[in-house]
């Protein structure tokens, strides 16, 4: 319980900035994608769908017996399609397209939130700036899991359903081994959430510590007693050398 006492409190009193920040975040994330497949293929978005997702995911419901499969669909339906529809075969073609899906907007949204849990943390004082490090490497290797794996972008190279594997095939991967990667998805994405909770707790755990006697101790307090000695080293030395000033002066 000591290690997410201060992610409890922060929650406590910033709970209103942690969910706008991870609304933003969201929004924010799937404009990026967006942005990114106009670059790569020099071109806008000429088509936007619209899925009335509230029904079909009662459609789903109403219509699946099984609720171990009903779990998947649901978090694969699509609410946004746009894209660039090439319209010289016939009625026109995707070729490329972003898939907005409620189930990705709530992760990338949770994925927001505990980042503004970190960035709070980090302004908490810290003695080693190596624990700063670790925090920042485990932090950013979960957000980059996290960001891949919950991307919904189609092309028309990949001849597949939406999927984070499309990406890398759009960055260069070859198609074939964009695919052949597709089964590690699950792995990845849980590897992201582990890294990123696990930079949280490491930065809570130097925050807030425990004695064996259960009194609180604080995990900086000796850098603080550190800073304050080095100040009243200094405020000594001031002193000293004022006083070394006005005795020449006055012999002067």
């Amino acid at each position: 319980m000591s290690i997410l006492s201060p992610i409890v409190t922060i929650i406590r009193n910033q709970w209103a900035s942690v969910l706008v920040w991870g609304v933003m975040f969201a929004i924010g994330a799937q404009a990026l994608q967006l942005i990114m497949l106009m670059l790569r293929f020099d071109a806008f978005p000429n088509y936007l769908i619209t899925y009335d997702w509230v029904g079909n995911a009662v459609r789903i419901i109403n219509s699946t017996p099984s609720v171990k499969d009903m779990f998947p669909i649901l978090f694969e339906e699509w609410w946004i399609e746009i894209g660039f529809m090439n319209y010289d075969f016939g009625n026109g073609i995707s070729e490329w397209s972003l898939n907005v899906i409620p189930s990705r907007l709530f992760i990338l949204a949770t994925m927001g939130m505990l980042l503004k849990l970190f960035v709070v943390l980090l302004g908490q004082k810290s003695c080693s700036p190596k624990n700063t490090a670790f925090a920042y490497a485990g932090a950013g290797v979960g957000t980059l899991l996290i960001s891949m794996t919950t991307a919904a972008m189609s092309w028309v190279v990949c001849c597949a359903a939406p999927s984070w594997v499309v990406g890398l095939a759009m960055l260069g991967l070859s198609v074939s081994a964009s695919l052949a990667l597709e089964g590690l998805g699950p792995s990845l994405f849980f590897s992201g959430f582990f890294f990123l909770v696990g930079a949280l707790l490491f930065l809570s755990s130097r925050i807030t510590k425990y004695g064996e006697d259960g009194k609180r101790i604080d995990a900086l307090a000796d850098c603080i007693d550190a800073r304050t000695q080095s100040s009243d080293v200094g405020i000594t030395n001031n002193i000293n050398s004022n006083s070394d000033s006005s005795t020449l002066s006055v012999r002067t």
